[in-house]
């Protein structure tokens, strides 16, 4: 079952070219009917949610989604037969998660699904021992990046250009005053450099796709990198949850609270299910100005290379060369296929075709982003936080995290209340 480890193309162009197959899927016929979840009483979970319909719309998505993934694996040369196998767990779990988010009670308490995928998971991944193959076998970026390419099918392009000047004039002053501080605050707590410029990255740029990008600027130590990468994800956890009805206690706009989420929290998806939390508008300008950043990390993994080349003699010789190819391999590819799909049912689809398959494509969206926050608690375990030789990062970490979240909420409301 297994295939050659030969990359066909990389993972940012295959969430570009998979996400826009399902859109062209969708607008060509391919409408699968958004399944309900909504119950009240165990009578309604039988007659409504389990009917024979409603399961026959959730097993089409599961085969939609389960193709979806397995050409995903073979584009990036991944072997299957792991993948073939854990890609029902995590759609079983993510499914159980749908269903308890999709109880009245829980609705009252503006709990999306997301949180019950990340719980789920985190419970299995922190109580259990799961092997390597099955964690080997989790795509979390994938399933994130191909959501938001679908996400682009509900954004009107006049949202992104209203919100998007505002959103990359807020990155600019977050990303260079925060990775400052947070480089600064590394050299005074004596953390080596090459930890410092990872951590600076994830917490002033766009969180684990940062790190990597810094890492593979100063060809950084791998270790070092999965440590920096844990501390976003599970730091990313909290903030995703407490920060919009922190936002609802101090009464901000939807917009304001959209810009202070998208500039705050490092993970993409992170940043998606917090907007969700809040509406559709925080939704909207969270993800834009989330994606001012990330359009940064090019600009950014350039300039860390000159730096990284030209002050650290012993570095320099390995290190990239600081190239504009360096800016166009470190630019989220997925923004290009989220922008397309904006420009596309803002200006070319007839509303009536629109209007026809957003719902089937919100749902399908929605499961990406769900099976994503599964398979991130599946692959966090909290203990690796509190090794003793990484105190002083999850130190830096922390303070870095907490001043940029009071610059952020700064910015954000001088510039969109």
């Amino acid at each position: 079952m297994s295939l050659s480890k030969r990359t066909v193309i990389t993972e940012d162009w295959t969430v570009v070219v998979l996400g826009l197959a399902i859109v062209g899927l969708a607008l060509y016929g391919l409408v699968i009917p958004k399944p309900t979840f909504s119950w009240l009483v165990f009578s309604d979970l039988q007659d409504n949610v389990l009917s024979v319909q409603n399961i026959t719309h959730i097993g089409s998505q599961f085969l939609l989604v389960y193709g979806v993934a397995i050409v995903a694996a073979v584009l990036l040369g991944k072997p299957l037969r792991a993948l073939l196998l854990v890609f029902p767990v995590v759609f079983v779990i993510t499914l159980i998660a749908l269903m308890l988010a999709g109880n009245g009670m829980v609705k009252d308490l503006n709990l999306e699904a997301v949180i019950f995928s990340l719980a789920i998971g985190l419970a299995i991944s922190n109580l259990f021992t799961l092997p390597d193959w099955f964690k080997a076998a989790l795509a979390t970026e994938l399933y994130v990046k191909i959501g938001l390419v679908l996400l682009g099918t509900t954004v009107i392009f006049g949202d992104i250009l209203k919100a998007g000047s505002l959103g990359l004039m807020q990155a600019l002053i977050v990303v260079l005053s925060v990775w400052y501080f947070s480089f600064w605050l590394c050299k005074k707590l004596k953390i080596d450099q090459e930890m410092s410029m990872m951590l600076s990255s994830a917490v002033s740029i766009c969180g684990v796709s940062a790190a990597i990008a810094t890492s593979g600027a100063i060809k950084g130590d791998s270790k070092k990198l999965s440590y920096v990468i844990s501390l976003v994800l599970i730091t990313a956890i909290p903030m995703m949850i407490f920060m919009p009805y922190l936002a609802s206690w101090m009464g901000l706009s939807q917009e304001v609270t959209g810009a202070w989420l998208g500039g705050s929290i490092d993970t993409t998806g992170a940043v998606v299910a917090s907007g969700s939390l809040v509406g559709e508008e925080a939704l909207k300008i969270s993800t834009i100005v989330k994606f001012s950043q990330n359009v940064l990390l090019g600009i950014a993994a350039f300039a860390i290379s000159i730096y990284w080349t030209y002050s650290n003699s012993k570095s320099a010789e390995h290190a990239e060369k600081p190239t504009l190819k360096v800016i166009w391999e470190r630019f989220p590819k997925f923004v290009i296929g989220f922008v397309f799909a904006s420009l596309l049912f803002s200006f070319v689809i007839p509303t009536a075709r629109v209007d026809g398959v957003k719902e089937s494509l919100k749902s399908i969206q929605g499961l990406w982003f769900a099976l994503a926050f599964t398979s991130i608690g599946l692959e966090t375990n909290f203990k690796d936080l509190f090794v003793h030789s990484n105190k002083k990062p999850l130190y830096a970490f922390l303070i870095a995290q907490f001043f940029n979240v009071l610059i952020t909420l700064a910015i954000a409301i001088l510039l969109f209340r």
